[in-house]
């Protein structure tokens, strides 16, 4: 779209007026869902939705904070923790039950 494009960092943008703008929102959502019911898949799905999950498997992943928040545009580290706190809280019963396994296999050899 070169130089009509009115650049404010959004994925989608229609051509049907100079300069270009980004499509609302809620046609995302409509297509979405127009999209998500003819393959008979949850209907409940929003395009924040793959945002969420993105974000989700990027802390899966364990790709740090900083990077996660750069990703999403945020400024504040506190809107991230909140989107991805699920996951996180598993991480740390992962590590605390790799802690634990550590603990047990290190008092084992002690005991040798």
């Amino acid at each position: 779209m070169g130089e009509n494009y009115l650049d404010e960092g959004f994925i989608f943008a229609k051509k049907e007026r100079q300069p270009v703008y980004p499509i609302f929102i809620k046609t995302v959502e409509n297509r979405m869902a127009r999209l998500l019911t003819s393959a008979g898949v949850n209907k409940e799905l929003t395009p924040n939705s793959l945002r969420h999950t993105h974000t989700s498997l990027l802390a899966k992943a364990k790709v740090g904070l900083e990077e996660i928040m750069d990703r999403l545009g945020h400024c504040d580290d506190e809107t991230t923790k909140n989107v991805y706190l699920h996951v996180t809280k598993e991480m740390k019963k992962e590590a605390s039950h790799k802690f634990g396994q550590l603990m047990r296999s290190l008092y084992s050899v002690q005991k040798c």
